[in-house]
């Protein structure tokens, strides 16, 4: 008779590796062996990403947010030896998630190469049907990585956070004012919206991650030993993320939110459809729709896209040409009756001429005496001016 763990244990071994315990310590809570937890870990997380793979596809994201999280296998990267099985040292997960609905649209975990990014951003697009705009930090090969996938047709924008460079402090470090902008966006390809261009939700998920799955935590002993035991478990935690974690501002799951499932999974429903989950292959990529812009635009013919307005508003003109109003029109002439027979001229009377108008000379310029101050009266003289004061 094989020995199989019970029902009951495989759940809240289960519970208890999602509340983001390590192996030993859910060994602790349940006194299943460590290895036995082990094992079950690699066993939910294969079926965690057969299930991902068969309902997170197809998906119409307009707007996608991406980030990578550090972490490590068995320890950190100066202490990695060439005897050193492959997998030891940092690795980074590769995180894209839909910014409406908050669910996690696909991960990677590898190395923070090209090589990584670019698996990743082929996986992204294999489960869109519609183009989205994306956003990321400024980590360089997206650039390229994206543009291989969607093409420059994309909108795709970075935000950069600015941080100090190097550990010198003022002596008023603490009142210095703020970094001026701290984040910086730009536009790589296509013209992003950049009052929606944030990788603010996707960093929040990430904390929420870290809490979640023991293995990312810094500064713990929870880290992973293997590489397949880390990629099990992160696969794990994002399924049962978007399956069974409630957001508390849309109030259901991001799969509920997405509409690729309407009700709350329960741990016991989670377990039974990671175990009985078929090998199946992972999507493809399909041909992608363009997403109607919110913006003022005209559909081009063919359904080969939209004219787009950029900026929304016409450029106005600094100096524009002064234009001269049109001359007034002549007035029409007036036709003037025949002069009549001019009368006899009247005699001449001799005129006497007018005076002669003279002129006034004109008056002196007042000269101002330089000298001794004069004492001005306040009163008017008169009989009563020596009267007692």
């Amino acid at each position: 008779m094989a020995n199989v763990l019970p029902w009951e244990q495989r759940v809240r071994v289960l519970a208890a590796l999602l509340d983001g315990n390590s192996e030993r310590a859910v060994e602790r809570m349940t006194e299943v062996n460590r290895g036995t937890v082990g094992r079950l870990v690699m066993t939910l997380g294969e079926g965690a990403v057969r299930l991902h793979d068969r309902m997170v596809r197809d998906l119409a994201t307009p707007l996608i947010q991406m980030d990578e999280i550090w972490s490590y296998v068995g320890k950190k990267a100066a202490r990695v030896t060439e005897a050193d099985e492959a997998g030891i040292g940092e690795s980074y997960t590769f995180v894209a998630m839909d910014t409406l609905s908050r669910l996690v649209i696909a991960w990677r975990v590898g190395t923070r190469s090209q090589e990584t990014t670019d698996a990743f951003m082929s996986d992204v697009r294999a489960r869109l049907v519609v183009m989205p705009q994306i956003t990321s930090d400024g980590y360089a090969p997206y650039i390229t990585a994206v543009g291989a996938s969607f093409g420059p047709s994309v909108d795709y924008a970075q935000t950069v956070k600015n941080y100090r460079v190097g550990s010198y402090r003022g002596p008023d470090h603490r009142y210095e004012p703020p970094r001026d902008p701290f984040i910086t966006k730009r536009s790589v390809f296509g013209a992003p919206d950049m009052a929606r261009a944030s990788t603010a939700y996707i960093e929040r998920q990430n904390c929420s991650t870290r809490h979640t799955n023991g293995r990312l935590r810094r500064l713990c002993l929870a880290f992973s030993k293997k590489a397949n035991h880390h990629r099990a478990a992160v696969a794990l935690n994002y399924v049962a993320y978007n399956l069974t974690r409630v957001v508390k501002t849309l109030r259901v799951t991001p799969a509920m939110q997405a509409g690729i499932t309407d009700h709350v999974w329960t741990v016991e429903e989670l377990l039974a459809a990671l175990l009985a989950e078929p090998a199946a292959e992972a999507p493809t990529a399909k041909p992608l729709a363009h997403r109607a812009p919110e913006a003022p635009a005209r559909a081009l013919p063919g359904g080969r896209g939209f004219l787009r307005l950029v900026g929304g508003t016409a450029p106005v003109e600094k100096n524009p040409p002064r234009h001269d109003p049109p001359p007034a029109p002549a007035p029409a002439p007036v036709p003037m009756p025949a002069p009549a027979a001019s009368p006899a001229a009247p005699p001449v009377v001799a005129q006497t001429p007018a005076p002669a108008v003279t002129t006034p000379p004109p008056a002196k310029p007042v000269t101002l005496k330089t000298g001794r101050p004069v004492q001005l009266s306040l009163f008017p003289e008169g009989p009563d001016q020596n009267r007692p004061r």
